[in-house]
């Protein structure tokens, strides 16, 4: 890997990796990915090297600058403060607001629904988990 160059953490099918991967191509920074199987071997999220990164064990997982940054949020948010050209938000503080409340509403009211790690925990401990899950997801 080339020194200095951030590092994405990422698993192809993770829609929050999904925002990362866009947010980065947008604002045209080159990085490097480390894929991260989160089924394969009971999910490689669970590896202590993973977990020494991020001891979340989610994905996406950004190294850059010195740092480690988890959640997708966090991380375009970071991005956008440290390499603010080209602007992902408006510089309007009431259309930046609105595409805030998007953001949001999507990565924690809607999204979790579609988690498979969320579906599954939660199906494991139902009593009857194929009536009840499909009802909520």
């Amino acid at each position: 890997m080339q020194a200095g160059k951030p590092i994405l953490y990422s698993y192809f099918r993770s829609s929050c990796s999904w925002r990362v991967r866009i947010a980065l191509a947008l604002k045209s920074i080159d990085y490097e990915t480390v894929p991260v199987n989160l089924v394969k071997d009971g999910g490689q999220q669970f590896s202590e090297e993973f977990q020494a990164l991020n001891p979340m064990k989610q994905v996406p997982a950004l190294k850059i600058d010195g740092i480690t940054i988890g959640q997708s949020l966090a991380i375009i948010e970071y991005l956008e403060e440290t390499r603010p050209t080209p602007r992902l938000l408006p510089l309007d503080p009431k259309k930046r607001c609105l595409v805030r409340m998007i953001s949001d509403l999507i990565a924690s009211g809607i999204q979790p629904l579609q988690v498979w790690r969320l579906r599954t925990c939660t199906c494991a401990h139902c009593a009857e988990p194929t009536v009840r899950c499909p009802v909520w997801a």
